[in-house]
């Protein structure tokens, strides 16, 4: 069956991998063609492998004692913070493969990943999931969301998905081709970590916290009480 987070994992890696294409006909590029073909390959695998592995440790340590629970992708659990490990390992070995300048690489993928987190967040948004809190604040465009309540909440998918897929796209897109930021090593890529960590941080204010960690709250909570009896 086809799910929306596969087609937003297709568009996002198609449509970065098209870009990059168009990058490496600039002056100045780090790489060949055959490179970003290798890097986008082992970045594929980065992404998928990283974010399960990422939101097994990260949020559902239950799947580590269940392995076979692992494949079952389309149940759900992917993880940035997995996936971004993933990708930045199939970066440094692409890179040391091919003796190329890891920064500068990282500079050259940096504006392509913004694609990706657009659709990642829209597909959150159809599907339902990860909403903001709720709002009594009289938000004209709250949203009452199956399986959160009757509660209108913030769809705070939508709002990630302008921050780190439209803003910060914008910024590092308008950086590459309008400046001289590319020939800078790392700028590009620290443009993307602080932007993406401040688009983040923003919207933790109005995403309701992951079930995951509310009960991992709870437990912590109980084995205080527990010592402090």
């Amino acid at each position: 069956t086809i799910k929306w987070y596969s087609l937003a994992y297709l568009a996002g890696i198609l449509l970065g991998y098209w870009h990059l294409t168009k990058m490496l006909k600039q002056p100045g590029a780090p790489m060949a063609q055959r490179h970003a073909d290798d890097l986008f390959f082992c970045a594929t695998l980065g992404i998928i492998l990283g974010g399960r592995l990422g939101y097994a440790v990260f949020y559902a340590p239950e799947l580590l004692t269940h392995p076979q629970n692992l494949v079952k992708l389309w149940e759900g659990g992917m993880s940035f913070h997995g996936g971004l490990i993933g990708t930045v390992i199939a970066i440094a070995w692409v890179s040391w493969q091919g003796r190329l300048k890891f920064l500068r690489v990282c500079d050259y993928i940096a504006p392509c990943v913004p694609f990706g987190l657009f659709f990642g967040r829209c597909a959150n948004f159809v599907n339902g999931e990860l909403w903001g809190r709720v709002t009594d604040s009289g938000v004209p465009w709250a949203m009452v969301f199956p399986g959160a309540g009757s509660m209108p909440r913030h769809p705070s998918q939508l709002y990630e998905a302008v921050l780190e897929g439209i803003v910060l796209g914008i910024v590092l897109l308008v950086l590459f081709w309008k400046t001289k930021a590319r020939w800078r090593a790392g700028l590009i890529v620290g443009v993307f970590t602080l932007g993406y960590a401040l688009s983040r941080f923003t919207v933790e204010f109005f995403r309701e916290p992951d079930a995951q960690l509310d009960r991992k709250s709870t437990r912590l909570n109980s084995s205080h009480t527990d010592i402090s009896r």
